[in-house]
Order: structure tokens, then C-alpha cells, then sequence
């Protein structure tokens, strides 16, 4: 985790990317991660780094790590949209945070659906 972090701040997106996309406790097209499963808490610091990251690139795996998050730990994941809107209700952050909790707002969980009406924005 300290070398991820190292690269946060990398010049190159796909550096930036591979930070949370590496990461991810249910990357679909790689290995699950159970300790991060378990405890997502270690790799918040990189979602909260990255969040309004300039390139859609970023933000998408930001989104899918938050995403994969919420599967097991909705509370963790629904809590910091929540957050995250009520302190920076950008578009960007707004389209990420949609993107982010699609899978449970689909399925009907309440707090999702409730998560992306208030990132529709005005």
C-alpha cells in the first residue's frame, strides 16, 4: 500500500488508475482480495485522493472500487457518497457517485436509490 500511494500523484493517468483499479477487493477479470473484502478501510485513503481526479479514466475505476465496496460494506460505501455530495456536488462527482452505487439502486436497496437522486444535481 505505501508504493500505491506513492503513486497517486503520478503524471500518468494510467498509473493513477492502476492505484484503485489494483486494489479493488472484487476486480472482476482478477483475483479477490478477501483482506480488503474483509476491511476496505486501507484503500479509502486512495478513493478520497482520487475522487475528482482529472481524468474520466480515474474517476470510472474510483467509482467501480466504490462500487465493489458496497457489496459488502453498503454502510461504508453509501456514507461516503453522502459525504462526498454534501461536500463537493460537482457533475464529475455526482456522475461517479451514480456510477458507484447503480448495482445496489437496481437491485432496490432504498438508501442507493436515494444516494442517486440526490446526485442528479439541478
Amino acid at each position: 500500500m505505501t508504493k500505491v500511494s506513492d503513486w497517486l500523484n503520478d503524471p500518468n493517468p494510467h498509473v493513477r488508475r492502476l492505484c484503485v483499479e489494483g486494489t479493488r477487493p472484487r476486480l472482476p477479470w482478477g483475483k479477490r482480495i478477501p483482506s480488503l473484502i474483509t476491511n476496505p478501510q486501507p484503500t479509502l485513503h486512495l478513493l478520497e485522493t482520487l475522487k475528482n481526479d482529472k481524468s474520466l479514466y480515474v474517476r470510472r475505476s474510483v467509482a467501480n472500487h466504490l462500487g465493489d465496496i458496497a457489496k459488502d460494506h453498503p454502510e461504508v460505501a453509501f456514507s461516503i457518497c453522502e459525504r462526498w455530495l454534501k461536500e463537493d456536488p460537482s457533475k464529475d462527482l455526482q456522475w461517479l457517485i451514480r456510477h458507484a452505487v447503480r448495482h445496489p439502486a437496481k437491485k432496490g436497496d432504498a438508501w442507493a436509490l436515494e444516494i442517486r437522486l440526490a446526485a442528479q444535481g439541478d
